[in-house]
C-alpha cells in the first residue's frame, strides 16, 4: 500500500469519525430536550 493510499484511508476514517461524533452529539441533545419537555409537563 502506497503512502498516498494510506493518507486517503486515514482521511476517510477521520471524516467518518467526525460524522459519527456529530450524530452521537445530536442524539444526546435530542434526549436531553425530550427529558426537559417531559419534566416540564408534570
Amino acid at each position: 500500500m502506497t503512502p498516498e493510499e494510506q493518507k486517503e484511508i486515514r482521511a476517510r476514517q477521520k471524516s467518518r469519525a467526525i460524522v459519527t461524533g456529530l450524530i452521537l452529539g445530536g442524539l444526546v441533545l435530542l434526549f436531553y430536550a425530550i427529558t426537559i419537555v417531559k419534566l416540564g409537563a408534570q
